[in-house]
């Protein structure tokens, strides 16, 4: 039987970045051309009582959307899927199978694609990847977002002047849109990739390894 554990809180912070390049002191010096990368913390508590924080960085939503074609503004597909990731066994892992509960897992997944399989309609490896969280709900872990009243009770007796959202996940689904060419990059680097494996692929327009631009310019140099 699955646990339960309880939603409290999201919180939006950030990667490591130099605040002289971003402006600071300098301003004249361009932005970096990195850093600074959005990254979700989510307050999670277990079924034995220990607190937990979900660190998720903001490109796993874009990963998602693109590895198995979900709409980029389908947020309550994306967070199901993200929340429950972390359960599914590794089928290569031979010890996951002494968990009575991941061996539950693989037996009820065994066999169905994944984002990497070549061939494969994005609705199929989608059906597929909710297959695999479906049995994270049912044997491993279902994530829940706690009471609203018991969260701002806690919060009310330990002095902070909050409000507690109606949903613990209010500021993702407030805050998060996806930048479609992000995706769609993603995209490109993922069919690129799941292609691959299936047979040595000729760069094309909508088929090319990373810092590549094929075609549809006035010059016909392979490539460049």
């Amino acid at each position: 039987m699955a646990e339960t554990w309880t939603l409290w809180d999201a919180e939006l912070g950030y990667s490591h970045t130099s605040l002289l390049q971003a402006g600071g002191a300098h301003a004249e010096q361009h932005p970096a051309p990195d850093g600074a990368e959005p990254i979700w913390g989510v307050a999670a508590v277990r079924a034995d009582g220990g607190a937990h924080m979900l660190i998720i960085p903001h490109s796993t939503w874009e990963w998602r959307a693109a590895e198995y074609g979900i709409d980029p503004e389908d947020l309550d597909t994306l967070l199901d899927v993200v929340l429950h990731e972390p359960w599914i066994p590794d089928p290569d892992d031979a010890l996951a199978r002494l968990n009575p509960a991941a061996a539950a897992q693989l037996e009820a997944t065994h066999g169905l694609p994944t984002c990497w399989t070549p061939g494969v309609p994005d609705s199929d490896r989608l059906a597929a990847h909710r297959a695999r969280i479906a049995a994270v709900k049912e044997h491993r872990v279902q994530m829940l977002p706690e009471n609203q009243a018991f969260r701002q009770g806690v919060l009310d007796y330990v002095g902070l002047d909050v409000t507690a959202p109606a949903d613990p996940l209010e500021p993702i689904r407030t805050m998060v849109r996806l930048d479609p060419a992000r995706v769609e990059a993603r995209r490109l680097a993922v069919d690129y990739y799941r292609s691959n494996q299936a047979a040595p692929v000729t760069p094309a327009y909508a088929m090319k390894p990373p810092a590549t631009w094929t075609g549809r310019k006035p010059w016909g140099v392979a490539g460049g």
